[in-house]
Order: structure tokens, then C-alpha cells, then sequence
């Protein structure tokens, strides 16, 4: 079974207002309502492609049962912790003829809760994949991808860690099966800009030198690279499309790859082109990519 952890969820409130005025009212055009969150989107995709997964994390308050609901609603098993206080964070994100965001913090998560947390991470089998994506509640300590992975040393579990710049470099001695980062949070860990793909791969192997098994490279519209653990190099050319919407793009590549990898039997190449083709129709939607968007693209790689 896959397993996605989304530490601190969100409903996303997506409202588009044709000229944000400060000050005055302003009447909305368009609203949409989605559940937010890394992990949620990665099990999103994951169902769109006919993959079961569970989705782990933290719930509160009656933005918390909505998250539930759209979980079932989305096709994954939900298995969230409900906290006893607070209520799950709102993100207002405004699209006009500039783009805001307004993200809410989340509730407090007391440490007999991220016991809860751990519990459920023990009970992982051998040949479960585990995916972490994304930033980490002020109340959770710092380290706490670390500890899951620590708690998992020495078992076939396959984990994949989507994050940024030292929350991604301290979790390499793990070795984890998969990291992505971007062509930019690639250079920001080693102080740099990347000006090319001979460069990105140079990184990318250094990265694997510290421990992570296969490097994923995302680069928008340039599509991605991917270093993997025998030693190869497979570019994947980005499809041609009207970008619409970059959120959720990272997460839907992420998805795409396990999908491609666990369908091809383990086949790296199959699974660099269902992840560009994940994410490129992601990028080429309104929301994240439907099932039948993503093979569209697939087949035309």
C-alpha cells in the first residue's frame, strides 16, 4: 500500500476577482473549494490513475470533517489523526490581475497526538511505500521527517520525500527511494544558480552521494531529469500545452512517477514519463489532472 503524509492540510478557497481594489468591497467572479496539501494531492493523483493509497495526517474542527469527506470523495482512504483543538487551516488564494495568497496556520498538534502519528507509521509492512511532501507545523519539532525515517531504518519500505533545502538535505543519511526537487531548490542547496542540465545532473548525483537512492528534477516547462540509483540519466522533454495552474504540478509528477514505476515493474524511464506527464497535465488544468488528461500526454511522449 502507498501511504502520503500531509502534516498540515488546508481547504483552499480559490476565488478570482477581476480588479482587487484594498480598501473597498470587492464582489468575486469565480470561487472554487479544493482540499490542499501535498500529500493529499499526491493520493488525488494517485486515484486518478487507478492507484489505491492512505492518506495520513492531521485533522481538526468542521474544516478538518471536510477534508475527510473530500478525501473519500477523491478516491483515497483517509486515516487522519483529529486533534482535540483548533480547526484545519483555510488558504485564500486571489487571483486578479496580480495573484495573493493569504495561508492560514494550522492547529496546534500536542505531542500525545504525534504519538498517534508514529503508531500509525510503526504499523507500515514490508514492500509499503511512504511519501512526505511538504512543510512542517510550527508545533511539530523541526526534525520530525528524520524521526519517521529513523523508526523505519532497516525495513523494505520505499520512501519518497518531496521538500525543500535542509528539511530534504537532513533526511539523505536515510536514504530515501526518491526525492524531487526542483531545478532552483536544487541549486539553493548548494548556494548556487544551475545554468544547465549538465549542471543540474552534476547536483543531482551529489545528492545521491549523500544518500537518496534516485534523484527526481523537476524543471517547469523544461521537463525533468532523472538520476537514478544504477547510474543512468533519463530526460523527459515537457509535452506542449497552455500552462493554467502551477500548483499542485510537483505533486501530480510525484504521483505519476509512482504509478509509472510500480505499472513497468520498477522501469525508471516508464516512470520519468507518466511523472512529466503527471505533472504537465497538472500544469495544463484547472485543477489537478484527471486520469484520461494524464495518459492524453503520456502517449505523446
Amino acid at each position: 500500500m502507498i501511504y502520503t503524509v500531509t502534516f498540515n492540510p488546508a481547504i483552499d478557497y480559490v476565488i478570482k476577482v477581476d480588479d482587487l481594489t484594498l480598501g473597498k468591497v470587492n464582489r468575486t467572479k469565480r470561487e472554487d473549494v479544493y482540499c490542499g496539501g501535498k500529500g493529499i494531492n499526491v493520493s488525488n493523483v494517485l486515484s486518478n490513475l487507478g492507484i489505491d493509497s492512505v492518506g495520513l495526517g492531521f485533522i481538526a474542527g468542521f474544516t478538518g470533517d471536510a477534508i475527510e469527506a473530500g478525501a473519500k470523495k477523491l478516491g483515497f482512504q483517509p486515516d487522519f489523526i483529529r486533534l482535540r483543538e483548533g480547526m484545519t487551516r483555510i488558504n485564500v488564494k486571489i487571483k486578479s490581475n496580480e495573484e495573493s495568497e493569504i495561508n492560514g496556520q494550522g492547529p496546534v498538534i500536542h505531542d500525545d497526538e504525534l504519538e498517534q502519528m508514529f503508531q500509525k507509521i510503526d504499523q507500515l509492512k514490508d514492500g509499503d511505500m511512504l511519501v512526505l511532501a511538504g512543510s512542517i507545523p510550527a508545533s511539530l519539532p523541526e526534525d520530525i521527517y528524520e524521526r519517521i525515517m529513523e523508526r523505519l531504518q532497516g525495513r523494505d519500505i520505499q520512501i519518497v520525500v518531496d521538500a525543500t533545502k535542509d528539511l530534504l538535505l537532513n533526511v539523505l543519511k536515510y536514504h530515501p527511494f526518491m526525492i524531487k526537487p526542483n531545478n532552483h531548490e536544487l541549486g539553493e542547496m548548494f548556494g548556487i544558480e544551475l545554468k544547465d542540465n549538465d549542471e543540474i545532473i552534476e547536483h543531482a548525483k551529489k545528492l545521491q552521494e549523500k544518500g537518496a537512492r534516485n534523484v527526481l528534477v523537476s524543471m517547469a516547462g523544461d521537463g525533468a531529469i532523472l538520476v537514478t540509483e544504477d547510474g543512468d540519466v533519463h530526460m523527459g522533454p515537457c509535452p506542449k500545452g497552455e500552462v493554467k495552474n502551477s500548483v499542485g504540478a510537483g505533486d501530480s509528477m510525484v504521483a505519476g512517477f509512482i504509478t509509472g514505476y510500480l505499472k513497468s515493474n520498477g522501469n525508471y524511464e516508464e516512470a520519468l514519463k507518466m511523472g512529466t506527464a503527471a505533472g504537465s497535465a497538472s500544469a495544463f488544468s484547472e485543477d489537478l489532472a484527471t486520469g484520461e488528461k494524464i495518459m492524453e500526454l503520456y502517449k505523446q511522449l
